[in-house]
């Protein structure tokens, strides 16, 4: 089972919900525009740790997941932009802006058997965020030129949008937002916007 969150935002609703993360080794997530939303390559480490249950390797995955989340969250925060994992194989997919001691602290608490890739980045999850909720803030914004239907972050390192007509409010998104921003967007059709 993949991991990744989303939040859709509906008319001042907020809500999260899981979607599938694919990924593939030595490739990175790529916007439909070609362009990169996380390196090229990974850093990858392989846990060394005894198991902390050996009759249910899963919880390995799952403690090492929420380790990195509560770390990201605390103390580098300045550097953490998101993680995913997929059970199959065992994988911890951690995005970070590049940091050694972030690294070194993920990796020396992987169990055995399980595998991190450590993506690098160029934004946190904090500035991620803070464009969902301001986004959220006033949904209407762009009323007139499309229908903004949800908004969330991706632990890979953009933003996402849904919306009613993809190639016009990619234009004016990326026009509105910025040159940072632009590249850490990805504009998809939203049929409609409901609250989970």
């Amino acid at each position: 089972m993949n991991r990744r969150s989303r939040i859709r935002n509906t008319a001042g609703v907020v809500a999260a919900s899981a979607v599938a993360l694919a990924a593939v080794q030595g490739s990175s997530a790529v916007a439909e525009n070609g362009e990169s939303r996380a390196s090229e390559r990974a850093t990858v480490c392989v846990g060394t740790r005894p198991t902390g249950s050996p009759t249910d390797p899963e919880l390995s995955l799952n403690r090492l997941l929420r380790y990195v989340e509560k770390r990201g969250e605390t103390r580098y925060a300045r550097v953490f932009t998101g993680l995913a994992g997929d059970d199959d194989p065992r994988t911890a997919h951690v995005y970070r802006i590049p940091s050694k001691a972030f690294d070194a602290d993920v990796c020396a608490h992987a169990e055995k058997g399980i595998r991190v890739r450590l993506h690098d980045t160029d934004v946190t999850a904090r500035r991620l965020e803070a464009l969902v909720e301001s986004t959220g803030d006033r949904m209407d914004r762009w009323d007139g030129e499309f229908d903004l239907r949800e908004v969330g972050p991706d632990p890979s390192g953009f933003v996402f949008f849904g919306v009613d007509d993809p190639a016009k409010a990619d234009l004016v998104l990326k026009k509105d937002l910025g040159p940072f921003w632009a590249k850490h967007i990805r504009v998809e059709y939203a049929e409609s916007a409901s609250p989970l």
